[in-house]
């Protein structure tokens, strides 16, 4: 509401805040009531101890969904939040420590290629034995695998938005004489919001194809099924009731539209801000849920009550003037660093002797097979990033520049790409069992189904952030269909398309481990390469060694691909 205010005998405009209670804030406030009352209820089953726990099966009732879906969603939550924190932390420290960023970003590679079912079992026995006798260790366990479909991307997508920062805003916060706080704060996370929103959103989507493995595990041949929609969906499958394989896609779908509508797409609109430009967008993205929340007058004495008076807090507290922040380390914090440093690497040492031990314990023929499986499956991989860029780079670039596009697309690109993409393998595996085709080239439309959705989502976020300036002067100055997008198009979105080629090879090299050895029925087709070779793993020595080829095989192609490409966008291919 306006008001004028006399100031030097001229009225001034003034915002006088709400002070009635209205219908948005009893909407508001019954939303809180039952978001409060479900995780209270959800969570208390989350520290039951292990007796009273669901670790011997699973109820297939239509009664259970709600409450399994409800932890599902919650485990998701709790990792995103998770992720979000380790993204920002990893990716900072990467942009901006280049010795840090050697050793970081190759890690990063590996991280997200190394399939989360080979070390899952290791990660369920080492959460277990923090908590015995309780679910509460096999919790942490399913988070951190949900935590491993998320983080990844999320972090790539932060440190390449702070590597291609605009250098007249760069020389701006410089010439203010901005400390490191107020430089995150003004400039680096909000010039990086919208790419990691829309890579959150991606992660938050393709978490979903590691719920049956996160909360249906199999370790040392004991399985422990936690309560949950994936451990419902894999229960289902395993007694193959169609019924209720049914009825968990549905209660999946409600949840992929109930968290787009009250989370991602409030999220998406309050982004939509931050977008790096001088004019504004002509139709800007709406939400309904964050005009809701625009109109509580309960959330407003929220923000003014507690989340600015915590704000300005941080601000005194983490804000220095630059000279303090370039002041010499005292010894001792030096000493304390130089300790951590050598400890990490005695331990690095030792783990790193104990593997090579295991891998040479292969032999020599044993490892020139695995190098011959990691060609083909790196071919398989390279197949499934460039066929999947063939349609999602004009498609997202469609409709990340069409707003009203935007609005009715995203949610059902992101239902696409929260579809669990294993429950489709045996149905496609049915269809090359019918046209005999071979799964050694048949593995690549399966890699596709859950990786090309990454690149799709970089696209989006890309056309998004693209300047409404630029797009205006190109059509200015006229410029045809291949012009546009050699000279405006191609170059604005380069660097979120090579960050969704990363991110869509590190899945791809993830899925390999479904894609190469499928099951259809009592029929079992099965191609050479690492995925198979860490499926069918006899022991420790051969999971080990085909996951360090594997690992092996990823540095490789980031070194002789997605590195120069990246050095590529850093020195060319970013907008000023």
């Amino acid at each position: 509401m306006l008001s004028l205010t006399p100031a030097g005998g001229r009225l001034v405009p003034r915002v006088m805040a709400r002070t009635r209670l209205g219908w948005a804030d009893a909407v508001v406030a019954a939303f809180l009531l039952a978001v409060v009352y479900g995780v209270t209820r959800i969570g208390r089953g989350m520290v039951l101890p292990e007796t009273h726990s669901m670790l011997q099966g699973v109820s297939l009732s239509v009664g259970s969904l709600p409450t399994d879906a409800g932890l599902s969603l919650l485990r998701m939550l709790v990792a995103l939040v998770f992720s979000t924190i380790f993204a920002i932390g990893y990716g900072y420290l990467a942009a901006r420590n280049r010795l840090a960023e050697r050793l970081l970003i190759p890690l990063l590679d590996i991280l997200q290629s190394v399939p989360v079912l080979g070390f899952l079992p290791i990660a369920v026995t080492a959460f277990a034995g923090l908590f015995p006798g309780s679910t509460l260790g096999l919790e942490f366990a399913a988070i951190f695998a949900i935590f491993t479909a998320q983080a990844w991307n999320m972090a790539f997508s932060f440190y390449h938005s702070l590597t291609v920062l605009p250098r007249d805003l760069v020389e701006a916060a410089s010439l203010y004489r901005l400390g490191t706080w107020q430089r995150f704060t003004q400039l680096e996370l909000p010039a990086a919001m919208i790419p990691l929103v829309w890579n959150g959103m991606m992660s938050f989507g393709g978490s979903w194809f590691f719920l049956t493995a996160s909360e249906a595990i199999t370790v040392f041949h004991h399985s422990v099924y936690l309560p949950g929609i994936g451990s419902y969906l894999a229960v289902a499958v395993l007694r193959g009731q169609g019924g209720a394989i049914r009825d968990a896609l549905v209660a999946m779908l409600v949840l992929i539209v109930l968290v787009d509508q009250v989370f991602w797409r409030p999220l998406v609109a309050w982004t939509d801000k931050f977008r790096l430009e001088q004019t504004v967008g002509i139709v800007q993205p709406t939400s309904f849920f964050l005009t809701l929340l625009r109109r509580s007058v309960l959330v407003g004495r929220l923000v003014t009550a507690v989340f600015l008076p915590f704000s300005a807090w941080l601000d005194r507290h983490l804000s220095a003037p630059p000279a303090l922040e370039h002041r010499r380390p005292s010894p001792l914090s030096h000493a304390v660093g130089v300790g951590l440093i050598v400890a990490l690497g005695l331990v690095t040492l030792r783990y790193t002797t104990l593997g090579v031990h295991l891998v040479v314990s292969v032999g020599t023929s044993g490892l020139e097979r695995l190098f011959l499986d990691g060609l083909m499956t790196l071919a398989r991989v390279v197949a499934a990033v460039l066929l999947g860029a063939l349609w999602t780079v004009p498609a997202g670039v469609w409709i990340g520049s069409n707003p009203r596009v935007t609005r009715w697309v995203q949610p059902i690109a992101l239902m696409a790409a929260s579809y669990p993409a294993n429950m489709v393998f045996p149905a496609v595996v049915g269809v090359y069992l019918a046209w005999h085709v071979p799964l050694s080239w048949g593995a690549v439309p399966l890699l596709m189904l859950g990786t090309q959705w990454y690149i799709l989502f970089n696209v989006i976020a890309g056309a998004i952030s693209l300047p409404t300036d630029l797009k205006e002067a190109s059509r200015i100055f006229k410029l045809s269909g291949w012009e546009r997008w050699r000279l405006f198009i191609l170059p604005g979105i380069f660097m979120p398309l090579v960050t969704g080629g990363i991110t869509a090879a590190g899945g791809a090299w993830n899925a390999t481990i479904l894609a190469e050895l499928v099951r259809w029925g009592r029929t079992e087709l099965v191609t050479p390469g690492l995925g198979s070779a860490i499926d069918q793993a006899s022991g420790p020595a051969s999971l080990l060694s085909a996951i360090v080829m594997m690992s092996l095989m990823v540095v490789l192609l980031n070194r002789l691909v997605w590195r120069r490409l990246y050095a590529l966008g850093e020195t060319k291919y970013h907008l000023e």
